[in-house]
C-alpha cells in the first residue's frame, strides 16, 4: 500500500512539473497573448525571439542617495558631542503598594571627549506617572517633549536617575541636545 501511494505522488509531481513547464514555454512563445508575453520576457530578462531559455545576467538598479543631512561623526566633524552620547536605560522595579508597576530610568552622559551636555530633550509621548517625579530632574513640557535636569548641563560621566509608576513603560529616546 505504501509503495502505491509513493508512486502516485511521484506521478502527480512529474505531471505537475511537465504541465507547468509546457505552460511556461507556451507563454514565452506567444500562445498566451502578446502583451503578457512581452512583459514576461522583459521581466525574466530573456532574449526575445530565441529558443534559448537561459536567463540573462540581471541588471541591478541602485537606489538614489537620500537627500537628508546625515549627522557627521564627531571624529572628523566640528561637533564635540552628539545625541548618541546620551544613553537611556529603563527597567522594571517592584510595584507600588497599590499594584501599579514602577520603572527606574537612568539617563547617562557617555561623552568620551569629556563634554558636558545641556538642554537634553527626550521623545516621551504623553508621559505621566502615578509617583511624583522631581521636575528639576525630569518633566514633560508638552506631548513628546520631556526635559532632563531642568535644561542644565549633565557633566561627562554623570547619571540622572528617577522612578515612575505607570501601567506600561514609556519608550524614551533623545530628540535633541546642546553641547556645552
Amino acid at each position: 500500500m505504501e509503495m502505491y501511494s509513493f508512486q502516485r505522488v511521484a506521478v502527480i509531481v512529474t505531471l505537475t512539473v511537465f504541465f507547468f513547464s509546457l505552460g511556461f514555454v507556451a507563454l514565452l512563445k506567444g500562445f498566451g497573448g502578446g502583451a503578457r508575453t512581452e512583459t514576461l520576457v522583459s521581466l525574466l530578462g530573456l532574449e526575445e525571439g530565441t529558443t534559448n531559455f537561459t536567463l540573462l545576467s540581471p541588471h541591478r538598479k541602485l537606489l538614489p542617495r537620500a537627500k537628508e543631512i546625515v549627522e557627521p561623526n564627531r571624529i572628523w566633524g566640528d561637533d564635540k558631542c552628539s545625541k548618541s552620547d546620551i544613553v537611556i536605560n529603563q527597567g522594571p522595579t517592584p510595584p507600588l503598594p497599590s499594584g501599579i508597576p514602577t520603572y527606574t530610568v537612568e539617563i547617562m552622559n557617555m561623552c568620551v571627549s569629556g563634554c558636558d551636555i545641556s538642554a537634553i530633550h527626550l521623545r516621551c509621548g504623553w508621559f505621566s506617572s502615578a509617583r511624583l517625579i522631581n521636575p528639576k530632574l525630569f518633566k514633560r513640557l508638552r506631548y513628546n517633549d520631556c526635559l532632563v535636569n531642568d535644561g542644565k548641563p549633565l557633566i561627562s560621566g554623570a547619571t540622572i536617575s528617577f522612578q515612575y509608576a505607570n501601567t506600561y513603560p514609556y519608550p524614551l529616546s533623545v530628540s535633541s541636545v546642546v553641547c556645552v
